[in-house]
């Protein structure tokens, strides 16, 4: 084997992998009417139906029907029709409108969740490290967990003030120390 048909099928490979992340990344997922997006926003206009939602650095607008699961990564969902199963969100916000509903659990990490009038969630509702509006007309069926994000932050913001002051000594030690041998 020569030395550039080894180049040739490397440069090959590589041109491969390029182009198969590019497709991945660059064109939709759809299976069994499943929607997977990576920074595009996916839409369920009214009337249609969808079966799962995962969305990552994007959001989900829902005004038809979405029957399988929502989930959404750095980004925001909103049911203004019926999400028929679970609904995670993770680093976003979750608004149900007036008169939707969420098929079982809605669960959230890192944002808010707003439920508006007339909303049904059909299990648990749990919110962790951020807040929770809902108006006297929304309906949890089952649990509601609201943990605030001080909780969260508080004890981290503690962490780095204590490294900063840890530091900032260490540093002024050091700095008068070498400076007394002048």
């Amino acid at each position: 084997m020569s030395r550039f048909s080894f180049l040739n099928t490397r440069i090959l490979h590589r041109s491969l992998g390029a182009v198969l992340l590019a497709l991945a990344i660059c064109i939709p997922a759809y299976a069994a009417k499943d929607v997977v997006q990576f920074g595009s926003t996916i839409d369920v206009p009214a009337g249609d139906a969808i079966h799962d939602a995962v969305c990552f650095f994007c959001s989900v607008n829902v005004k038809g029907a979405v029957n399988g699961d929502i989930v959404v990564f750095f980004g925001s969902v909103r049911v203004d029709g019926q999400a028929n199963h679970d609904v995670v969100n993770f680093f976003g916000d979750v608004t149900a409108s007036n008169g939707s509903s969420i098929g079982h659990d809605m669960v959230n990490f890192f944002g808010g969740v707003h439920l508006g009038k007339n909303v049904t969630v059909g299990q648990d509702a749990v919110v962790m490290f951020g807040s929770m509006y809902a108006d006297e007309s929304a309906t949890v069926e089952g649990s509601r967990v609201v943990e605030p994000g001080w909780i969260f932050w508080g004890p981290l913001l503690f962490l780095v003030i204590g490294i900063y002051v840890v530091v900032h000594e260490v540093r002024g030690y050091n700095r008068r120390r070498i400076m007394g041998g002048f």
